[in-house]
């Protein structure tokens, strides 16, 4: 499971979690499993976990978990509360979620997620989806593409990027990594190309993949899943996700003032264990860069 994602801040997660052995617990991004087996480890046989991946590779690498108390469900996180349900379970002791993308994804060319291969710009968590980045970039609008690159990838030239992306596909049908890299790299700043890539490579991403709604359409469903005292444990990548996240656990919503009740007190359904979020150890980035982004927020239910 190593080999095909090292979870990030494994012990911090664990620990925030505050496992109770005889409880249900929810693992909303298997991945390589890394999470879900160490969550496994400490729970007592009527202890049970459920995880969720859309990718297929992921369902192959959970056939390896054996355990009686383990069930893995292939469906995005955005229905969790549906296949929980189908699964006769109706409240949890805790929700972990690691928003990043797993290094086997990043390291399989042919998935289009990385800037260090040559591949076809694809990009889809679930390999069954129908849109991928190269219908982004050869399809989308100028001004689609201005909003996604502004929005999802807080690109400060977003507009000019758009306008040379649609300038070039009309010459020739950008299909490879190393097309979009080429149109891309000269409005790039200088000296930041990569970063710049990397950018460009997280809006497609997550305009692809729906990201952000997906998320809050989870976000929103933890309140009535986990029980009073359960602990949601969210594990973001870059600001998008981690603003939402924060203002989820904040205000109980994603944007406004927190919301009052009948009686004029406010209303918030999780109360933050961490005001600032955790961040990897330095030896851990040391053994894991991918690590380096990765903020930790942990709430309890109220």
């Amino acid at each position: 499971m190593m080999a095909y994602h090292t979870p990030v801040m494994l012990t911090e997660c664990l620990e925030g979690l505050h496992i109770n052995p005889q409880g249900t617990y929810v693992d909303l991004t298997f991945g390589g499993g890394g999470h879900s087996q160490a969550i496994l480890d400490k729970l007592a046989p009527e202890g049970r976990l459920l995880a969720f991946d859309q990718d297929e590779d992921a369902r192959a690498e959970a056939q390896k978990i054996t355990q009686d108390n383990f069930t893995f469900i292939q469906a995005n996180f955005r229905y969790f509360k549906k296949y929980l349900r189908l699964h006769k379970v109706n409240q949890v002791d805790g929700i972990l979620a690691d928003l990043g993308i797993s290094s086997h994804q990043i390291d399989t060319p042919e998935r289009g997620f990385s800037i260090r291969f040559e591949g076809d710009l694809d990009m889809r968590m679930d390999k069954n989806a129908e849109l991928t980045a190269q219908a982004i970039v050869n399809e989308y609008s100028e001004t689609e593409l201005h909003k996604i690159f502004g929005i999802y990838g807080e690109i400060k030239n977003a507009r000019t990027l758009a306008i040379a992306l649609v300038r070039e596909r009309l010459k020739k049908q950008v299909e490879t990594i190393e097309d979009l890299k080429k149109i891309v790299q000269p409005y790039a700043p200088k000296g930041l190309t990569n970063k710049y890539l990397a950018q460009v490579f997280q809006a497609l991403r997550i305009e692809v993949n729906d990201e952000m709604k997906a998320l809050e359409e989870m976000l929103l469903q933890t309140q009535d899943t986990i029980k009073t005292g359960g602990r949601l444990v969210v594990m973001a990548y870059h600001s998008l996700e981690d603003r939402l996240v924060k203002n989820y656990i904040q205000k109980g919503k994603f944007s406004g003032e927190v919301e009052r009740d009948i009686y004029g007190n406010y209303y918030v359904p999780f109360e933050a264990v961490n005001r600032k979020p955790i961040v990897p150890r330095d030896a851990e980035i040391a053994q894991n860069n991918r690590a380096r982004s990765a903020k930790l927020r942990i709430a309890t239910k109220v």
